[in-house]
């Protein structure tokens, strides 16, 4: 059976973005699951870290331009887990119990609701090693 609906992290979306190392194989995981889903604030964090990367040197002025135009591109396609007091209230305790930082524990939260806390045979696609490994505890098929 193939899965095409996943719910996908900033840290899978931005190398859909710009090359990395990691590109080819989550823009091969974007084929396969064409159906994104992700949290509101997935394309504030992506874009904080694109202008990191600009900082860093690992993005020219162009490039970021053409990255920020292909997030914008897959924004606009792809359902938003939007902000609500049950995403807040289960972000809360991921800190303490996960250690997770604030912004994964909101897209941790949002993956869980987008799924209605039934995660079982969903995908979250992830470049973070801890939030990876947080999700597969929670009950996720983790990719890559």
């Amino acid at each position: 059976m193939k899965i095409s609906r996943a719910f996908w992290d900033t840290s899978a979306i931005v190398p859909l973005c710009c090359q990395q190392g990691s590109s080819a194989q989550f823009r091969h995981l974007r084929r396969q699951m064409p159906d994104v889903a992700a949290w509101w604030g997935a394309s504030v964090e992506a874009r904080s870290a694109l202008a990191r990367l600009l900082r860093e040197g690992k993005l020219t002025a162009k490039g970021l331009q053409q990255a920020i135009a292909r997030l914008e591109a897959q924004r606009t396609a792809w359902p938003e887990i939007l902000p609500s007091e049950k995403i807040r209230i289960l972000a809360e305790a991921m800190p303490g119990q996960y250690g997770l930082r604030a912004l994964d524990a909101f897209q941790l939260a949002a993956a869980l609701a987008w799924c209605r806390e039934r995660p079982r045979g969903r995908v979250f696609v992830c470049g973070d090693i801890l939030l990876a490994q947080v999700a597969a505890q929670a009950g996720f098929t983790v990719e890559p």
